[in-house]
């Protein structure tokens, strides 16, 4: 199986050589994508630098500006699937997410899951070094979008996801609206509505040490009004 995790980056030239040196050691080749919005510190040169080490198997994708998580991961998926790759991840570049833990994530697309999620809150609340007021909107964030939508998943804005092939094929992601984290449960939820099969992976998430956050009150205000709208579409396979 070809796996591809797809890094959006934004300012993080602390963190991305550790990062690209990581995922690279890891059993089972995972390459790389970075998709940077015109990082004003360089973090895409550091890449191209990068990229003469690993043979191929760092790519680098660059946009203008900050044009929203979402349309990064869709730029990713396209990328991915328009080279053949069979498991697409996503994740965070500041080790918020444990890149070891791709390996677990990528076995449960082998023992039968069609959507893996990294999930903060499946066992638990496994969150290290977030105040207790972004750590209780999180909670609470998911709570209600399963309120909403019935979706059976602990962890619907978490970002630290895998996908089969299949499953980004049968999403018209041309369609896809919420461009926030708001991305993350409409992913989810579409994935869901078309019968696909979601499991969740039980992670300790742990707040960046380096570089900053890019959270935003907007983020949070799409993807509260967006959940509202969710059950009211009606979704199909693309194709």
């Amino acid at each position: 199986m070809r796996k591809l995790v797809i890094i959006p980056t934004y300012n993080e030239c602390e963190n991305i050589s550790r990062m690209v040196s990581k995922v690279m050691s890891l059993e089972g080749e995972f390459d790389i994508l970075v998709v940077d919005d015109g990082s004003p510190d360089g973090t895409a040169d550091i890449v191209r630098k990068l990229q003469d080490g690993f043979s191929g198997r760092l790519h680098l994708v660059e946009r203008s500006g900050k044009l929203g998580l979402g349309t990064a991961y869709i730029a990713g998926f396209k990328y991915a699937l328009e080279r053949g790759y069979d498991y697409i991840f996503e994740m965070d570049c500041d080790f918020s997410h444990n890149p070891d833990d791709l390996i677990r994530l990528a076995a449960m697309l082998d023992d039968g899951c069609d959507v893996a999620v990294g999930s903060r809150y499946v066992s638990g609340v496994n969150v290290v070094n977030w105040p207790l007021s972004r750590l209780l909107m999180s909670y609470f964030a998911s709570k209600y979008v399963r309120g909403v939508t019935r979706m059976p998943v602990n962890d619907t804005t978490a970002g630290f996801v895998a996908y089969k092939r299949a499953v980004l094929e049968a999403i018209d992601l041309d369609k896809v609206r919420m461009i926030g984290y708001g991305f993350q449960i409409e992913m989810k939820y579409t994935a869901w509505r078309l019968g696909f099969k979601i499991g969740e992976l039980s992670i300790i998430f742990v707040d960046r040490v380096a570089g900053t956050s890019k959270m935003s009150g907007g983020i949070f205000e799409e993807a509260f009004f967006g959940v509202l709208k969710l059950p009211f579409r009606r979704f199909s396979r693309k194709g």
